[in-house]
Parts: C-alpha cells; sequence; structure tokens
C-alpha cells in the first residue's frame, strides 16, 4: 500500500507477515510531479524478525504513470547490508500495476 500526501511525502506499508529474515517493514519517501508523470525515492528499513537486529536498508527508486485510477511504474531497487554494502537485490528495474483505493 502507498500513501502519497499532497506535501511531496509518501509511505508505504508491507504486510507483517512478511519475509522473517527480510523484514517487509514500513518505508517513507518523497515524490515530484514531473510533467505527467511522478518520480521518487523512498527508504524501508530492514530488520531480522528473528533476531530483532538492523539488517540494513532498501532503497526503491520509481517513475509512475496515472490514468484515470490506475498507474503502471518501473522501480528500481538497490539494497544495503547494515554496515552499508551493496546486497543482492531484486531484478530491476521492475514494472509494477497498481489501482487507487476508493469508497464504494
Amino acid at each position: 500500500m502507498y500513501v502519497f500526501n499532497a506535501d511531496g511525502t509518501m509511505q508505504q506499508a508491507n504486510p507483517d507477515a512478511g519475509d522473517s529474515h527480510g523484514s517487509d517493514s514500513d518505508g517513507k519517501g518523497v515524490w515530484i510531479a514531473n510533467g505527467e508523470r511522478i518520480q521518487g525515492k523512498w527508504v524501508e528499513v530492514i530488520a531480522d524478525r528473528d533476531t530483532h537486529q538492523f539488517s540494513g536498508p532498501l532503497e526503491i527508486s520509481y517513475e509512475i504513470a496515472v490514468v484515470g485510477d490506475t498507474y503502471t511504474a518501473t522501480e528500481t531497487v538497490r539494497s544495503y547490508d547494515a554496515t552499508g554494502n551493496v546486497r543482492v537485490s531484486p531484478a530491476t528495474p521492475a514494472k509494477l500495476l497498481g489501482k487507487r483505493v476508493k469508497l464504494p
């Protein structure tokens, strides 16, 4: 779930039942309108759910195109360990598709 605030900040949340070693946690970031697209970046703090220790940050840069109540996006992911070394990240750029949450 992503929430884009009018002040150019954004929030992201994953379910608690995520990867026990990857700690799918909350992320915070920023965004700007660039023509008909949105560009932004957010950072997620990763912790090991078993040891409760910081495992490193995950940085996601993205570009979104919104049409009506749907969006398509491309994201690039970089993952780091707790000491700042780059570690294996998901294959990127990745394509995303989403839709706006609305009241009935």
